[in-house]
């Protein structure tokens, strides 16, 4: 099976190349990115706990869903199409904000992503595809916040970023 290849990007989010995404990982090259949240009417957020076979942050909680564009994919194709691929449905996404961020992996590999941060709406409990996500939770962003200040280590470096970049811009 063929590498999945990320979009290399400038600052200004314009397409410079392509890499697989293994190798961008290894150099910390910048590349495209998003992150979905999918809330509920309670106003929860939708997490997933990553699944133990995942070669980085197994069994960490993270965002709904997050992933790479594909050539030729829009923010909001890609995002439908991974929350189907892992959390088993699909609903509408509205982009709110992109931003560049780096995070660092223990393994020595390295997130630097220009995101593009998507909210989503649904009610039901997703149909997980256990090869990605091992279990999921809805929980408040007050919620999330209070935890992820006390116990940080159970979160993926790279949601703990976005959370705070999202709970500033979001929650005012």
């Amino acid at each position: 099976m063929k590498e999945e290849q990320v979009i290399l990007v400038n600052e200004n989010n314009e397409q410079i190349g392509t890499m697989p995404k293994l190798e961008a990982h290894e150099k910390a090259v910048l590349h495209r990115a998003f992150s979905v949240f999918v809330f509920n009417d309670k106003e929860e957020l939708l997490l997933q706990q990553r699944a133990a076979s995942k070669y980085h942050s197994p069994l960490l909680w993270t965002n709904t869903c997050c992933s790479h564009q594909r050539v030729g994919e829009s923010n909001i194709e890609a995002g439908k199409r991974r929350l189907f691929e892992e959390m088993g449905f699909v609903t509408e996404l509205k982009e709110v904000f992109s931003f560049i961020y780096k995070a660092p992996f223990d393994n020595g590999l390295t997130e630097h992503e220009l995101d593009h941060v998507m909210i989503g709406a649904y009610n039901e409990n997703p149909k997980i595809n256990p090869e990605e996500v091992q279990s999921f939770k809805w929980m408040t962003l007050d919620a999330v916040k209070k935890d992820i200040e006390q116990q940080p280590e159970v979160y993926t470096a790279w949601f703990k970023i976005i959370f705070k970049e999202y709970y500033q811009r979001l929650t005012k």
